[in-house]
């Protein structure tokens, strides 16, 4: 054997080497409590976009474009033309659009005009049943194709079709010759020459096929390790699933340690023995229930290593892979679970990650598991169809002997044979199982399909054929307005010319030109709208005081509100910046029980800032943590103990099973006042303590990641403050009130809540953010040092924390109690225009919303939306970022008043005052991993929400609080789910910046990050 060669060191080396490659191709998803957008193809992003789709779709067989049929309803509903299509095909050199392939009379057939045919109609080879039907039912060979354009279709008459189609034929040497596809089980000797065109060598028919069959057995186990596991063999020469048998298995050891607070068992000694070392151990107890009629179960799970990666290298060399194929093989096998290798590789990657399960994980252990069970099952599977053991070897020296028996079996589980050899080759596999057994059946059948194989109604690329190039083409020139005369002016060659640029004009490249035909034809839209709204914007500078100024994230979502606020009252200022507000912190609420990272997931937190109760409120702290405890106390009793707790459950169930049906009931036909009553009763139990942050710090070392300290310094502060203005441009004419809007998402019954949360602030809340950046700014010491910076805040400006809920548009203030007197008048102002704003932003969103009333008034319109938020049967509380699709970095002036539908992020800058473009450096690092995340997280579970998504809600089951299954035993479902998708429209993000092209080209030049994500597409 090939790695026989190899020492144990170099075996290890090789695993963990291949281990470490898995990182750039499993997903990078965290758990349900951290779930942050990002790129779903973050393994790729040093190819361009094209490269990686194809990359990917190379290992997984996932499609990266949306389908077809989706482009061509946009091209129909005018959100595609024309101009988008030939630019696109234009944009692309390969292609050669403007090249012709042929002339007719004065007619130039062009690259250009097959391209075009082909992305708007479907060319595809039929069968001969689907011919007898369009010739016979459709009366193909008389009239002009339904979907050929009614400019063309009027030049033609029955008998143009039908010498259309004859000509076709004649000059392909092609005839239209009915067959059936049962007459090939009776075939004369003639016919079989004829078709297989044998007459220059005496091998026999079956002489052949066994030749054949051999080369073709050779590559099928050569695919073994790059392309198939050994469960994908044995899949595809028997039609049985192993993973059917270990993924129920596999998934209760994987969740049980990574269970974050769900099961009421856990494995034994896990946290000390890791995952693999637990499991290991458990096996003399749990092991015996399930696999005692297994072949061999004893011997194997007895003789596993101590260590997951020997154990690796113990059965794949069992299994007899080869060495080179090892990284392979591991790379398919975790490709198989994707969702739980992912999961399980993402806390190996982040081990500094907070839960109460304290289990190591290593993607190792799970591997290592699953290997085991795989040779367990594949061992059963194999023994009882062919008396041997489920390795590489084996397999082959078998199948090797019955030739026959492997090329049925491959053509039947692969899809590949009609129906009545489809039915034959099943009731054979069932009847007689081995080749070993009535060989002679067998070996006719083999045979009887390697001839059928060679057939006219067999689609074979190496010949023409009516069904596949004759009826291509007979549509094609259709469309292409060709007349039978045309045809006949025509050379074979440029006949086979056009269907040379259809075959290699793939779904893939379709795909390409489609996906730039789309995004310019918005590109367009989005540059005429800035280039009207031109001049037309306000505060391009601050020549009169604005009355407030309001700072929200860059989040499309706000573009709305802002729009509405700002038509409402022209002589407020709004900004946008990244949510996090320059003040990246691990943020410990008053009732967390840990600290949490609030800041962009690339940037690791070296401060720690808490929540304290306000002085002289120790009485409402105390009603406050014991009406918690109660509250947590009957939680636990109800949802934990009332499962887990044999003595308890019965009593607990009947004790609260009336109260549970009446607040059901509530909940299900009165969502909002059911909710509204269950916070009155939760603030009286335990009513809410006055708090502030403790976040000022006189300690002088220097704060690191690894050692976090508590607060910042003064300079500290003034530095974030200054950083967050510069980068706004706000450093001159400062309004009274200055208000910063974190932001986050509040809803029910939903496990992917916090997609729908602030991505700059790593998937939470980005209100304590505000608050603290607030508070720092309005110390008197940080203003003296950012006037000693050169930016001075007037002694009468105040800045105020707060925090927009973007689900039911609810509004939180902090800090309120602080907020000098002279300011009240304007901030009660102010808060009557952004009661306003909520009901305007709330209608616009009705617009989306199927359930939504029609023509609401804006406070009608309010109402629905916060009903939304409180329902716990909604599956779409909010729409999200979906169809998100552009940013502009630049004044709001550039932006103001135009219509962008929320679809646009909005970050503000100021040019002017950053002549060097430093000030935009940063901008661009820090928002573009943001926005970036977003856009192709949506895109991708979007053009294919089953694989790249998480697919529907319905049938979503949360499993251990870290993840979603569909039902009990499936992968881990990563992405998004549909109903967060469903009107998004994938395209990747526009960016524009508002600044010169000499220093963008310098930052541009010295940022790879910056030219992966820009250059790559």
């Amino acid at each position: 054997m090939q790695h026989a060669a190899l020492k144990s060191d170099e075996c290890r080396e090789l695993i963990l080497s291949a281990l470490a490659h898995l990182d750039h191709v499993l997903p990078a998803q965290a758990p349900l409590q951290d779930f942050v957008h990002h790129n779903t193809l973050h393994g790729y992003q040093h190819f361009s976009f094209e490269q990686a789709l194809a990359e990917n779709e190379a290992l997984t067989g996932i499609h990266g474009y949306l389908a077809e049929t989706k482009y061509r309803q946009f091209y129909a509903q005018g959100r595609i033309n024309q101009h988008d299509i030939a630019a696109a095909l234009a944009n692309n050199p390969q292609l050669e659009a403007e090249k012709t392939v042929f002339t007719v009379g004065s007619k130039d057939i062009k690259h250009q005009d097959i391209f075009t045919v082909a992305l708007l109609v479907d060319l595809p080879a039929i069968n001969v049943s689907q011919l007898i039907w369009q010739v016979e039912e459709l009366n193909a060979l008389t009239s002009v194709q339904a979907d050929v354009p009614a400019s063309i279709a009027h030049s033609y008459t029955a008998q143009n079709i039908r010498a259309l189609w004859e000509a076709i034929l004649i000059k392909l040497d092609l005839q239209h010759a009915a067959y059936h596809p049962e007459t090939l089980l009776d075939l004369s000797m003639e016919q079989t020459e004829d078709w297989l065109s044998i007459s220059h060598t005496d091998a026999s028919i079956h002489q052949q096929t066994q030749q054949e069959v051999a080369i073709e057995l050779d590559a099928t186990f050569a695919q073994v390790g790059d392309e198939l596991s050994l469960r994908g063999l044995v899949l595809a020469l028997s039609g049985k699933d192993s993973l059917d048998f270990v993924r129920p298995k596999l998934i209760r050891i994987c969740a049980s340690v990574l269970d974050e607070g769900m099961a009421a068992w856990h494995t034994p000694d896990a946290e000390q023995l890791g995952l693999y070392g637990a499991w290991r151990k458990s096996t003399d107890y749990d092991m015996s229930l399930f696999l005692h009629e297994l072949p061999n179960w004893q011997q194997i799970v007895s003789n596993l290593p101590e260590d997951a990666i020997d154990t690796i290298i113990l059965h794949l060399t069992e299994m007899d892979i080869p060495t080179a194929k090892w990284a392979g093989y591991l790379q398919r096998l975790a490709l198989e679970l994707a969702g739980w290798s992912g999961m399980i590789n993402w806390r190996e990657q982040h081990s500094n990650y907070t839960t109460d399960n304290k289990t190591p994980i290593r993607l190792a252990d799970y591997l290592a598991i699953r290997l085991t069970l795989d040779r367990l099952w594949l061992n059963q599977i194999c023994h009882d169809l062919w008396k041997v053991e489920a390795n590489l070897t084996s397999l082959q020296h078998y199948f090797r002997k019955n030739l026959s028996e492997f090329m049925v079996r491959l053509r039947l589980y692969r899809g590949d044979l009609p129906e009545y050899l489809s039915h034959k080759a099943t009731s054979l596999t069932i009847q007689l199982n081995s080749e070993r057994s009535h060989r002679q059946h067998w070996q006719s059948l083999a045979d009887l399909i390697w001839t059928w194989q060679f057939s006219p109604m067999v689609e074979n690329k190496n010949r023409h054929s009516v069904f596949n190039s004759g009826w291509r083409l007979f549509r094609l020139c259709q469309h292409l307005g060709l007349q039978a005369n045309h045809i006949e002016q025509c050379q074979p060659t440029e006949l086979q010319a056009l269907l040379t640029l259809l075959d290699e004009f793939t779904l893939t490249e379709r795909s390409k030109v489609w996906l730039t035909a789309y995004e310019t034809h918005y590109q367009h839209q989005f540059f005429n709208a800035l280039r009207a709204n031109h001049q037309r914007g306000r505060w391009a500078t601050r020549e009169t005081r604005p009355e407030a100024q309001l700072i929200f994230c860059m989040d499309e979502r706000e573009e709305s509100f802002r729009r509405h606020l700002e038509e409402h009252n022209p002589a407020i200022e709004t900004l946008g910046a990244a949510g996090f507000f320059s003040v990246a912190m691990n943020y410990q609420g008053l009732d967390d029980s840990h600290a949490s990272a609030l800041c962009p997931v690339v940037v690791t937190p070296a401060h720690n800032v808490k929540e304290i109760p306000l002085a002289d409120t120790e009485n409402t702290l105390d009603r406050h943590n014991r009406g918690r405890k109660l509250n947590l106390g009957i939680t636990n009793l109800l949802l934990q103990s009332s499962r887990s707790n044999p003595l308890l459950s019965h009593p607990v169930i009947d004790l609260f099973a009336p109260v549970t049906l009446i607040g059901l009931l509530a909940k299900t036909l009165f969502p909002k006042a059911q909710q509204q009553l269950v916070s009155g009763i939760a603030n009286s139990v335990s009513p809410p303590v006055a708090t502030q942050l403790h976040f000022t710090s006189d300690n002088d070392t220097v704060a690191t990641p690894e050692q976090p300290k508590l607060g910042f310094t003064d300079t500290e502060q003034a530095d974030r403050v200054t950083n967050l203005l510069r980068v706004m441009g706000l450093t001159n004419g400062f309004a009274p009130l200055v208000v910063l809007f974190g932001h986050g998402s509040l809803s029910q019954n939903n496990p992917h809540r916090a997609a729908y949360d602030c991505g700059a602030c790593s998937g939470r809340h980005g209100g304590p953010n505000a608050r603290v950046f607030a508070a720092m700014a309005n110390r008197p010491e940080i203003r003296k040092l950012l006037a000693e910076r050169g930016i001075r805040i007037p002694a009468d400006t105040w800045f105020i924390g707060a925090e927009h809920n973007t689900c039911n548009e609810n509004i939180d203030w902090y800090d309120l109690s602080e907020l000098p007197n002279t300011l009240q008048h304007a901030f009660n102002k102010l808060q009557r225009e952004l009661t306003h704003t909520q009901q305007m932003s709330a209608h616009e969103r009705c617009r989306r919303l199927m359930s939504a009333p029609r023509n609401p008034t804006p406070e009608t319109a309010l109402e629905h939306i916060q009903e939304r938020a409180d329902d716990f049967s909604q599956a779409r509380p909010e729409l999200g970022h979906a169809t998100n699709a552009a940013a502009v970095v630049g004044r709001r002036s550039l932006t103001q008043g135009a219509f962008f539908d929320r679809r646009v992020f909005l970050i503000s800058y100021d040019p002017t005052q950053d002549p060097e473009g430093n000030i935009l450096e940063g901008i661009l690092l820090a928002v573009g991993p943001v926005g970036a995340g977003i856009n192709l997280e949506y895109y991708f579970s979007t053009v294919n929400n089953d694989r790249l998504g998480c697919g529907t809600k319905v049938p979503h089951n949360v499993t251990g609080f870290f993840g979603i299954m569909d039902g009990t035993s499936s992968d881990l479902r990563t992405g998004l789910p549909q109903q967060m998708i469903e009107i998004h429209e994938a395209m990747r993000l526009q960016l524009l910046v508002e600044a010169k092209t000499q220093v963008l080209e310098q930052i541009y030049a010295r940022q790879e990050s910056l030219r992966e994500l820009i250059a790559g597409g």
